[in-house]
This record gives C-alpha cells, sequence and structure tokens, in this order.
C-alpha cells in the first residue's frame, strides 16, 4: 500500500560522512513526490533519498533549515513496469565535490543535475545520528513510496559500486541483481533488507531488526529476477481508473461511465499458454473480465468485448467479443474469482468461477478446445492479448484484485495454493498443465 514503510531508531551513532545506500525499486505511480529512503528527525534536519514530482531522483540534506546538499537529476524514471537499481554512495572525504555523492540507476551513473549544489568536504549528513529513525519507503513530510522494493542495503561507513551488489547477464546484456553479495560491510547502523521474504529481519551480521511503521507489508512474488504482469497504469484512458495499489493489481474504476484496463504485459498472438485469476471485490455496474488485443483504447467505448479482438466473460455468465454476447456460464458476484486460461497455441481461452471451469471447459484440450469459451480468431491490434478488466456502464465503481501469480488478492494471501507445475506464481486454485503465470520467466519457457 502506498502509505506502507519501515523503520528502526539508531540507538548509537554511524558514520556521518560515508555510506552506501543500494535498494532494487519498481514504481507504481509517476508524477509524485515518494520517499525511497530517509533519515527524518524533523521537518529541518533530514537527509532523504526520493522520486521527486517530476519522477527525478532527488538526494537532500537539511541540516537546521539550511541545505548542505541538494542533487536532482535531470533524467526521469516513468517505467512502472521496470525494476530500478538504485545506488547512492556517499564520501564527504573526497577533494573533488563531483566525487562526494555518486548516484547510480541500473550500473549507469548520472553525471547530468539540476543545478547541483554538493556537500562541502567532509560534511556530515543527518544519517546516522542517534536517537532518530532510518526509514525505507519513507521521508520526511510522510512522502511514502508507492512500489515495490527487493534487496535493500545500507553498509555504514563505506563506499560501494554497483557491481557490488549487481552484474551483467553474460547472455543478455542486461544488469541483474546479485541474490548473494559477498564481501559487504554494514559498520554500526547497516543492514540488508527485503532478500528473499517480507520479514523485517536484516539479513547483514548487524541484526538491525526493522518494524513496519505504517500500512500493510505485502509479499510478492515480482522481483528483479522475475517481473510480473501488472494493470498498466499509463494506459487509463481519460483517467477512468482512479486508483492503483499493490504493486498495480488492485484496481478501481472511476464511478461514471464505461472504464477499460489492461496489463503490462502481453501474450504472443499465436503461441504460449497463460493462468490468471482476478477476484472481483466490489462494485455493481456491469463488469467484463478478459482478454484484449488493445492494451490503451483510444475511446472509452473500445472497452474489453466491444471490439472483435476482445473476449470477456461477463458479470451476467455471458461470454461477449465484437459487441455480441451469448449465454456460457454461471453469473458471478463480489467476492468470486475468475480464472483465466489463454492457449494462444490453440487460439483458445477458457474461463472459471471459484475453480470452476465454466461449460465444462478444459483448458488442456488442445487444438479441441473442450468447452472454451472463444475460439481466437482475430489478430490483436496491438500485436499481442493483454489481460483486461472493463466496467460497462453505470454510476457504481468497481474493484478488482488481479493475481498474477503473485500469491495474493490486494493484501489477502491464497487460502490454499493450488498447485503449478511451471513453478513460477502462486494461485489460488490449479493452474491447469502446460499453462505458467504472465511474468518474464512465463513468456520464456
Amino acid at each position: 500500500m502506498a502509505s506502507t514503510y519501515i523503520q528502526r531508531t539508531a540507538s548509537s551513532a554511524g558514520n556521518q560522512k560515508k555510506w552506501t545506500f543500494s535498494a532494487w525499486v519498481k514504481k507504481n505511480s509517476i508524477g509524485a513526490d515518494e520517499g525511497i529512503f530517509g533519515f527524518p528527525e524533523n521537518s529541518t534536519n533530514y537527509l532523504r533519498i526520493r522520486f521527486k514530482g517530476g519522477d527525478n531522483i532527488q538526494i537532500d540534506n537539511d541540516y537546521n533549515d539550511t541545505l548542505t546538499m541538494n542533487l536532482r537529476t535531470n533524467a526521469v524514471y516513468r517505467d512502472t513496469n521496470a525494476w530500478y537499481h538504485i545506488v547512492v554512495a556517499y564520501d564527504s572525504a573526497q577533494a573533488t565535490d563531483t566525487n562526494r555523492v555518486k548516484l547510480w540507476v541500473n550500473n549507469e551513473q548520472v553525471t547530468s543535475w539540476d543545478s547541483p549544489s554538493y556537500p562541502s568536504q567532509n560534511a556530515n549528513t543527518r544519517l546516522g545520528n542517534s536517537g532518530a529513525n532510518i526509514q525505507v519507503g519513507a521521508t520526511v513530510g510522510n512522502e511514502y513510496f508507492n512500489g515495490v522494493m527487493s534487496h535493500v542495503h545500507y553498509c555504514d561507513g563505506y563506499a560501494y559500486a554497483p557491481s557490488d551488489f549487481g552484474e551483467t547477464d553474460s547472455t543478455t546484456g542486461q544488469w541483474k541483481i546479485k541474490t548473494s553479495p559477498s564481501g559487504l560491510s554494514y559498520g554500526t547502523n547497516g543492514f540488508w533488507w527485503l532478500k528473499d521474504s517480507i520479514a523485517t529481519t536484516d539479513h547483514s551480521s548487524n541484526s538491525n531488526v526493522f518494524s513496519v511503521g505504517g500500512g500493510t507489508l505485502t509479499k510478492t512474488e515480482d522481483c528483479p529476477s522475475n517481473v510480473f504482469a501488472t494493470m498498466n497504469v499509463l494506459a487509463n484512458f481519460g483517467t477512468q481508473w482512479a486508483l492503483f495499489e499493490n504493486g498495480n493489481t488492485y484496481v478501481r474504476s472511476a464511478g461514471s461511465g464505461e472504464a477499460f484496463i489492461a496489463s503490462n504485459l502481453g501474450i504472443p498472438a499465436t503461441s504460449g499458454k497463460f493462468y490468471t485469476e482476478v477476484k472481483y471485490t466490489a462494485g455493481g455496474s456491469v463488469s467484463n473480465i478478459g482478454i484484449s488485443g488493445r492494451m490503451n483504447p483510444t475511446a472509452a467505448a473500445d472497452y474489453v468485448g466491444n471490439k472483435s479482438d476482445s473476449y470477456v466473460y461477463r458479470q451476467n455468465g455471458q461470454k461477449k467479443s465484437d459487441d455480441v454476447a451469448s449465454s456460457y456460464g454461471d453469473s458471478y458476484a463480489v467476492g468470486d474469482i475468475i480464472g483465466i486460461a489463454v492457449d494462444a497455441t490453440n487460439s483458445k481461452i477458457y474461463f472459471s468461477k471459484n475453480g470452476v471451469w465454466q461449460n465444462s471447459g478444459d483448458p488442456t484440450s488442445g487444438a479441441t478446445g473442450t468447452g472454451a469459451a472463444f475460439t481466437i480468431s482475430t489478430t490483436p491490434t496491438d500485436g499481442f492479448y493483454f489481460m483486461a478488466c472493463a466496467k460497462e456502464s453505470g454510476s457504481d465503481k468497481n474493484y478488482y484484485a488481479w493475481n498474477f501469480g503473485n500469491g495474493y488478492f490486494q493484501t489477502t494471501a491464497v487460502s490454499s495454493a493450488g498447485t503449478n507445475a511451471s513453478g513460477i506464481g502462486i494461485f489460488e486454485y490449479d493452474v491447469p498443465t502446460g499453462y505458467t503465470a504472465l511474468s518474464t520467466k512465463g513468456l520464456n519457457l
């Protein structure tokens, strides 16, 4: 959730002249002030690393209401589907001012700043001052990070490079996480958090245990090594969707008219088998759940089910495509979980309600397509099919909690995970044999 953060009180002073912060972060939103890491003693004494409202990264330090350091990137960071590796190394003993603070994003050092103000030589930061809270996911002024974090390191008294936390993949050439970095020292107040779980355990040798300062800490399978689909906050035509939470897996439509939203990862038009679940958590207007060949419609009336390249299961039990509805299965209501099995290899789509495949469907029937809701017969407009949902009309606000394999519906974990032969993702119900989660690893099976 957007107000979730963790914290611990520094019981003794650390090194205020030299330190490194490293974290892998995935944004949920754009255009807001969002704290990544901070040491907020009060409104006039703090250090913070944050996304500034223009989606720049800002590093600043305030001492008695005087900024002793203020760096803001000219570059902006607006990809809500990517994991960013952010490393900040502070070493004020350096003779050259530009060497005293260094920022890397995905192993690329940032050298272009908007009117930078570097710290003076041997200047302290507020970070490391005894008695104040160290916060991850928030900074001064209740600026919370609305996103996902993994492998957060703070090395007190040491200036490290990105290569100490990540490495270049020899096959793809991409920057990737080191899940078990070696040779790191953490000093007095240092820590290594969010290694394998949401436990507030410190995985460094310090045992600097954190506590949840606010919100609900929720685990996700989405990580720098395997990016899962989410709903696409950047494809929100006419701001039809007013709420994006929990890693953009929980969405709420606006109150009036039609609303359409699709996933940010797509299914190849002619190959692969993918499974997803979505819980309809609130609403009253006609709900459509399915797939669409359009990621970003040009009009509200292009809601999923209204075009020839979209195929949906309607709330009233009908199926619908190209604005033509026909009988199909049971109606569904608030609290029901709809399963979507897309067999792009055989051009079929199946829907389940609370684990029961509708119309006696058999997603493993291959080209026969036993009980399939549709034979997919239209080339997708945008080249891929996207998981999607829509509200057709009315003044109600519809809520959807998507489980792309994260193992949660909003903040509620699946009650008893079903079988999943691919080993990718955690779902409420059994994943049909041969299907997998819509994720980067799933797409590359």
